[in-house]
């Protein structure tokens, strides 16, 4: 398994390698400070605090841990957020999927369905994946639920797994999809998408 950078296009989406260029348009779309209530970074709303983001995640990329996504709305032509592959461990054939984040306008829409979609589609059929995982704040029920919806099995809940930069104690549940369930939850994703 060797994770590198890629193009992923539907219907809804594309997710393009994150790069320095995409920073003007996240910070137009990321500027809402609810959009970063449960997320590890504190509140990315300004451009310089969407600058200092992209480098830090860029800068985990070329640790290899991650590889980031830039994600394009197809119908505005604008950026909807970002995602990314994370915890990346080619060894054992398994990675997450996280770091995701989208504007208000892009939430409740086809486009966190056909990106996890697009993500596990490679993951799984490209890269031979054997485990995807994800995690998310134990109160960020939005998340919990869409990851749910996805067919994810519950594993489990990290007590005091991290400390967010207000001081909060976060509690980290995780999910996760295995090679043999993927068939099933990607009828289940194509049928959302066609519906």
């Amino acid at each position: 398994m060797k994770v590198e950078p890629v193009v992923l296009s539907g219907k809804y989406i594309r997710l393009e390698p994150l790069s320095l260029e995409h920073t003007p348009g996240l910070s137009i779309v990321g500027k809402d400070a609810s959009i970063w209530r449960f997320m590890l970074y504190g509140e990315v709303t300004t451009p310089e605090k969407m600058g200092d983001w992209v480098r830090e995640i860029l800068s985990r990329k070329a640790a290899g841990t991650d590889q980031p996504f830039a994600v394009v709305h197809l119908a505005s032509g604008k950026l909807a957020g970002a995602t990314r592959y994370m915890e990346i461990r080619e060894a054992h054939r398994s990675l997450e999927i996280g770091g995701t984040w989208y504007g208000l306008e892009y939430q409740r829409t086809p486009v966190n369905t056909e990106a996890k979609y697009l993500l596990l589609q490679h993951a799984f059929e490209t890269l031979s994946c054997i485990r995807v995982q994800f995690k998310a704040d134990s109160r960020n029920e939005r998340s919990l639920r869409a990851i749910e919806r996805l067919g994810a099995v519950h594993e489990g809940k990290l007590r005091n797994h991290m400390v967010l930069e207000d001081g909060t104690y976060r509690h980290s549940v995780y999910f996760s999809i295995l090679e043999d369930e993927w068939p099933a939850v990607k009828a289940g994703l194509q049928a959302k998408l066609a519906g």
